[in-house]
C-alpha cells in the first residue's frame, strides 16, 4: 500500500503500490504499523541485542537491569483508543506475523524508529512502536512519540477545503485570487480545484524557478502566518498552464491554506483544530513549531558517508498546510479511520474527493482532491506519502473495504511503501491460513 504522493521526483513513487493491494474481505482491518528498531522483551535475552545491532540500531552494551526495563516497556503494544476497542481484533498469530514482517523490513532498511497502525472495519485495532524515538538516549518509540506527518498534512488542508465547500463557503470553481488577491495574476485563472489536484501549475521545490519576496516582518515567526508564507514563492512563474497537467507542489497547498483561512474567516491552524482535531478527540496532532517545546518529538536520522547520523531540526512552519503537522501514531490512525467512516465530511463529498481528476484535455490522472488514487470500486486504494527532514510516512486505506495501514518513521531513508506492502502480505497470508 504505497501512497502516491505526487508527480515529481520527490513524491511520485506512488503507483508502484499495486503489489500491496490485498484481496481482503470487508471485515479486514486497516493495519497501522509504526516501524522502528526496539530492544525486545526478555524472551530472547542477549540475541535481541545482537539483532538490534544488525538492524542498524546504535550499538550499545545494556546493563541487565536496564535491558529488562527497556525491553519490557518497548514490547508493549501501543494502546488502542478506547472508542475503537470494540472493533474486530487481529488474532495473536496475525499480529506476530505482521510484527515479523515489520522487523524484517526494518532490518533490511536499517530503520531507527517506526510506528505502525492497523484499521479494521473502520476502527483502529492495532498500534505498535518499534525502535527508538531517540537512539542516543535509548528512548524507545511509544504511543507518546510524535513523528512529522510531512506531506500527509496536505490531506488536512484538502479536508478543510471540502468542509467549507459543504457549508457553501466556497466553490471549487472559484479562482484563488477571489479570496487571496495578494497572489499575483499569472495570466490564467487558477481554481481551488486546480490546487486540490495539483493542476494549478504552482512551482514545487526544484521543477522551476522559485522567486522569494524579500521584506521585513514585525513578528518573530512570520511564516507561521499562512499569508506571509506566500512571500516564499508567489512571484514564481507557473511551471505549466492551470489544468494542463498534474505537477505536484507543496507551494500550491500553502496557497490553498490561505484560501481556507480567508474563506473560513479564521486562522488556518485554528480551523484544523476546531473541525478535525477536537471533533476526533486527537490528543497530539498539532503544528510542528520548532520554537515550541513538544514532548516526545522524534529525533530524525539520515544516512551520511555510510553511517546513520542525526538529522537537522528544520523549521516547517512556513508550509503548515503542505507539510507542517506532527502527531503520534494513534492520531494518524484515528484520522485515517475517520476518513473511512466519513466522520469529517459526508459520503458524497468523500466520493468526490476520491474521484480521479481530469486535465483540461480529458486525461484521467491518478490524483483526486488531495489524495492519490489507484483502482476503483471495491478495490479503490486511497493514499498519501510524506517525505521531509526527520521523517518518512505513509497512509493507505481502502474505503469500500474499510481497512488500511499507516506507517511513521524517523529515518529519512526509510521506504514506507515497503513496510505497508509487507504488512498487508503478512496479514493476507495469516487470513488465508485461518490463524
Amino acid at each position: 500500500m504505497v501512497a502516491i504522493v505526487g508527480l515529481d521526483r520527490h513524491n511520485l513513487r506512488a503507483i508502484q503500490d499495486a503489489p500491496e493491494v490485498p484481496d481482503l474481505s470487508q471485515q479486514m482491518a486497516c493495519v497501522l504499523v509504526a516501524i522502528g528498531i526496539r530492544v525486545r522483551q526478555p524472551d530472547s535475552d542477549r540475541k535481541s541485542i545482537m539483532r538490534t545491532e544488525h538492524c542498524g540500531v546504535y550499538p550499545r552494551v545494556v546493563t541487565p537491569t536496564l535491558y529488562l526495563l527497556v525491553s519490557w516497556y518497548a514490547l508493549l503494544p501501543l494502546s488502542v483508543p478506547a472508542a475503537d476497542k470494540a472493533a474486530p481484533k487481529l488474532s495473536t498469530a496475525t499480529i506476530k506475523s505482521i510484527r515479523r514482517a515489520v522487523k524484517s523490513t526494518m532490518a533490511q532498511q536499517q530503520v531507527v524508529g517506526v510506528a505502525v497502525g492497523v484499521i479494521r472495519a473502520g476502527s483502529v485495532v492495532y498500534l505498535e512502536g518499534l525502535g527508538y524515538e531517540d537512539r542516543e538516549k535509548q528512548i524507545p518509540v511509544t504511543s507518546q512519540t510524535r513523528f512529522r506527518w510531512a506531506s500527509i498534512s496536505k490531506t488536512l488542508t484538502a479536508v478543510a477545503t471540502l468542509q467549507l465547500w459543504e457549508k457553501k463557503r466556497l466553490k471549487l470553481s472559484d479562482t484563488v485570487r477571489h479570496y487571496v488577491p495578494e497572489f499575483p495574476d499569472k495570466g490564467a485563472p487558477i481554481s481551488i480545484r486546480d490546487l486540490l489536484c495539483h493542476q494549478g501549475g504552482i512551482v514545487h521545490y526544484s521543477n522551476g524557478r522559485v522567486i522569494r519576496t524579500t521584506r521585513t516582518y514585525p513578528i518573530p515567526h512570520p511564516f507561521a502566518e499562512v499569508m506571509n508564507a506566500l512571500d516564499l514563492f508567489k512571484e514564481s512563474p507557473l511551471v505549466c498552464r492551470p489544468g494542463e497537467r498534474p505537477s505536484y507542489t507543496t507551494h500550491g497547498y500553502i496557497l490553498l491554506s490561505s484560501v481556507v483561512q480567508r474563506s473560513g474567516t479564521q486562522p488556518f491552524a485554528e480551523q484544523i483544530r476546531d473541525r478535525i482535531v477536537r471533533p476526533l478527540e486527537l490528543q497530539t496532532l498539532q503544528p510542528d513549531y520548532q520554537w515550541e517545546s513538544i514532548p516526545h518529538r522524534a529525533v530524525g536520522y539520515r544516512q551520511h558517508q555510510g553511517k546513520i547520523v542525526r538529522s537537522t531540526n528544520t523549521d516547517v512552519s512556513w508550509k503548515l498546510g503542505g507539510g507542517g503537522y506532527l502527531s503520534n501514531i494513534d492520531d494518524l490512525a484515528r484520522y485515517t479511520a475517520a476518513l473511512i467512516e466519513h466522520q469529517l465530511i459526508d459520503p458524497d463529498t468523500a466520493a468526490r474527493m476520491w474521484t480521479p481528476q481530469r486535465t483540461q484535455d480529458g486525461t484521467v490522472t491518478g490524483i483526486g482532491l488531495g489524495f492519490m488514487l489507484h483502482g476503483s470500486g471495491q478495490r479503490l486504494r486511497v493514499s498519501h506519502n510524506g517525505s521531509q527532514e526527520k521523517t518518512r510516512t505513509r497512509m493507505v486505506f481502502y474505503p469500500a473495504q474499510r481497512h488500511g495501514v499507516v506507517v511513521m518513521s524517523n529515518s529519512e531513508y526509510a521506504n514506507p511503501a515497503q513496510f505497508t506492502t509487507a504488512v498487508y502480505q503478512a496479514w493476507r497470508q495469516a487470513e488465508r491460513k485461518g490463524i
